[in-house]
């Protein structure tokens, strides 16, 4: 059974950092093309980057230079690490799958959807 369960969501204060994990199951992580997106209240998902199947990456320009996203194929996750933060950067943070090599940032391309992990981020 496939399935992605995000982890690593919480309260941060501008400027401040947080490491999102996504863990996979039911298929190896370098299979997949791995997509982080977020959707924040009243606004449609937002593709933030995305590790590809055959290892490259992409990252959006609304958070590049600030969001990294990495692979470990020992643990089965793709990460997505967060610094400097803002308060536009609050959403509902997904990881979703598909079962191709892609740097889509477009939620619609996307197959396999964890439930989400909440990022505040406020003073």
């Amino acid at each position: 059974q496939v399935q992605l369960v995000e982890s690593g969501g919480g309260l941060v204060q501008p400027g401040g950092s947080l490491r999102l994990e996504c863990t996979t199951s039911g298929f190896r992580v370098n299979s997949v093309s791995i997509c982080w997106l977020r959707q924040a209240p009243g606004k449609g998902r937002e593709g933030v980057a995305t590790y590809g199947q055959v290892g490259t990456t992409r990252i959006a320009d609304s958070v590049k230079g600030r969001f990294i996203i990495s692979r470990d194929n020992g643990k089965n996750t793709v990460n997505l690490q967060m610094n400097d933060m803002k308060p536009e950067d609050t959403a509902v943070y997904y990881c979703a799958a598909i079962w191709r090599h892609t740097l889509t940032l477009t939620a619609s391309d996307y197959t396999y959807w964890g439930k989400g992990t909440q990022v505040t981020v406020s003073a």
